[in-house]
């Protein structure tokens, strides 16, 4: 269903939905939506304050009607930084329903400063979304009900995986998958440096590095199995594959990564109590 009053038309379009916010997370999604088809670019709207920035998403998605002021009556997906989205709530003009990707920051407090009865589902997207691989988490609102949950996953599954999880869930959320894509990165890294270590030249460890994280990837996806079983299948007694795997659990890769899951939730929680209302 798409929510809007009349004359909220590009060029007589209808607008199916304003992203408020164009920084990483919103051009993830606006590029995630456009490329699985949810939306046509000119049923979309990209609102940010900065002009640059405006320009530079002009150029980025061509028929996407960028401005600097959100309309009124629109689906709205606000995606600015936890410290500012409070007050980007509050200048919203009459939304129809909100969905915020800012981490911490409780629906009850976007209800706050929005309209009374403002339908607000909040989400947990990931990078990955611009690829149409995302992994997202969703949570009702008081005032949400199974059709805004159906609203925001509808544009959620189009780039990706998404999962509907209670609100108290949705810091560890932000902690696994919406930090995810960074530890990843971060062990793709290391193994490229660690191939040039080995005496590979380093284009062709990045190459291998690349291509073994993603056909790993695959596997877990396409067959279904455990991870632990398809390390087992990988794992020859006394090999090189358990050679290595013995220094990785001396070294607490596995504690390591649920440490990091757990600080990221813990600062999620964390903006959630100490951002003021910046204004709004």
């Amino acid at each position: 269903m798409v929510h809007t009053q009349p004359g909220n038309d590009n060029f007589g379009v209808m607008t199916k939905l304003q992203m408020v916010g164009g920084g990483k997370m919103g051009q993830a999604l606006l590029g995630g939506m456009i490329a699985a088809n949810w939306a046509k670019p000119e049923e979309l709207v990209v609102v940010d304050l900065d002009p640059g920035q405006r320009k530079h998403l002009t150029n980025l998605f061509p028929g996407v009607q960028v401005l600097d002021v959100a309309q009124p009556g629109v689906d709205a997906v606000l995606a600015t930084k936890p410290h500012h989205v409070l007050a980007a709530a509050k200048a919203l003009p009459k939304p129809a329903r909100v969905a915020s990707v800012a981490a911490g920051i409780t629906t009850s407090r976007m209800e706050s400063v929005l309209p009374e009865g403002t339908p607000v589902v909040r989400i947990m997207p990931n990078t990955p979304a611009l690829v149409g691989a995302g992994a997202s988490a969703l949570a009702a609102g008081s005032m949400a009900t199974d059709d805004d949950l159906a609203w925001a996953l509808s544009f959620l599954s189009a780039v990706g995986k998404a999962v509907v999880v209670t609100e108290a869930q949705l810091d560890a959320v932000t902690g696994l998958s919406g930090s995810g894509p960074a530890y990843f990165f971060l062990m793709v890294e290391a193994l490229i440096d660690a191939g040039v270590t080995a005496g590979l030249p380093r284009p062709i460890a990045k190459t291998l590095a690349e291509q073994t994280m993603t056909g790993a990837a695959a596997m877990l996806a396409e067959t279904g199995d455990e991870p632990g079983v398809l390390r087992a299948a990988v794992t020859t007694p006394a090999g090189t594959t358990a050679a290595g795997l013995r220094v990785l659990e001396q070294s607490g890769i596995r504690a390591a990564l649920i440490d990091a899951v757990g600080a990221a939730s813990q600062r999620s929680f964390e903006l959630g109590t100490t951002i003021e209302d910046d204004g709004a």
